[in-house]
């Protein structure tokens, strides 16, 4: 097999016309240039190199290699300096999939700090549900899916397998009971609203994963919900809420993007939590531009303010 050592002493041959120069010019000891032709004829299973008296010529075979040497060479050069690059932070390519109430919070915060400490790095963001951001993970075509699942629950949820996936957990999303503002609840003076409670109450589901939530709690409280309505806009959520048509469960991270006036908030007895996570695979995260991107969803993780459960009209979309 002929090596880049190879093709570099050939090509350095021709340019010099003799082994002691190209041996110069190599770095290399006169010798050790020598037994580096023996050893390359030896496996290209002919003669390469004339040698006549102190000057040597390349046989026909040896133009053949030597040719060949410089595009063959000048490609593995750049291919170096690309990996190098990347390796340095100078470039990489980092594709992220986040679901919506993430894609409104985290990924903004994350994305901008890595575009100004590592400006030539692209990254390149599609808004997906967990199910799809990990499928997409596992066929190759995502490099961080940011994707989340409720207490209780494994994260791929029968949806998908997670076997050698790399999970970072992000956020601890606390799930609150939204009501209308004139709701009874809404005047409790506790803020707390036990769930077992609300077997009488219309509900509004949101996405799949959402509503297979909402059915496990209320299970767990003793009742199944009547769902009215399904949805995975939460501005929809909220203004259904807002005009008395249900209630529904929504996590803390989609009320910082999504609020209401006419709607109130409330802590859930047993608490629930979603918890939201960066999932990649144990290669990819040894990655220079995925692990910079992973550092930066863990620094606007810990940046996200605390909820504020007071009233305020927004517009935002999220999910």
């Amino acid at each position: 097999m002929i090596d880049t050592a190879g093709l570099r002493v050939m090509r350095a041959i021709a340019d010099e016309g003799s082994f002691t120069a190209a041996a110069h010019k190599l770095g290399f000891s006169q010798p050790a240039i020598s037994q580096m032709v023996r050893r390359l004829e030896e496996r290209a299973g002919t003669v390469l190199v004339e040698r006549i008296g102190r000057t040597v010529r390349l046989t026909e075979a040896g133009e053949v290699l030597a040719r060949h040497a410089s595009p063959v060479l000048a490609a593995l050069d750049a291919a170096e300096q690309e990996v190098a690059a990347i390796a340095g932070l100078r470039s990489g390519r980092v594709r992220l999939m986040a679901f919506p109430s993430a894609s409104a919070t985290l990924v903004p915060k994350a994305l901008s700090h890595v575009k100004r400490e590592y400006p030539d790095v692209s990254i390149t963001f599609t808004e997906a549900e967990p199910p799809e951001s990990l499928s997409a993970l596992r066929a190759g075509t995502c490099d961080i899916a940011v994707a989340f699942t409720y207490e209780g629950v494994d994260l791929g949820r029968g949806e998908e397998d997670v076997d050698g996936f790399e999970v970072t957990p992000l956020i601890d999303d606390e799930v609150r009971l939204v009501v209308p503002a004139d709701h009874p609840l809404a005047r409790s003076k506790s803020k707390v609203a036990d769930l077992s409670t609300l077997e009488d109450e219309t509900w509004i589901a949101g996405c799949p994963r959402c509503r297979g939530h909402l059915l496990q709690v209320c299970r767990e409280a003793g009742f199944a919900p009547h769902v009215a309505f399904e949805t995975e806009d939460y501005v929809a959520v909220m203004g259904l809420i807002a005009e008395g048509l249900g209630i529904a469960l929504v996590p803390d991270l989609i009320l910082r993007t999504v609020q209401h006036e006419d709607v109130v908030a409330l802590s859930i007895n047993p608490p629930s939590l979603r918890r939201i996570e960066a999932v990649t695979t144990p290669d990819l995260s040894r990655v220079p531009a995925v692990k910079a991107t992973l550092d930066a969803l863990l620094l606007s993780a810990a940046a996200q303010p605390k909820p504020v459960r007071s009233r305020a009209r927004a517009t935002t979309a999220a999910r």
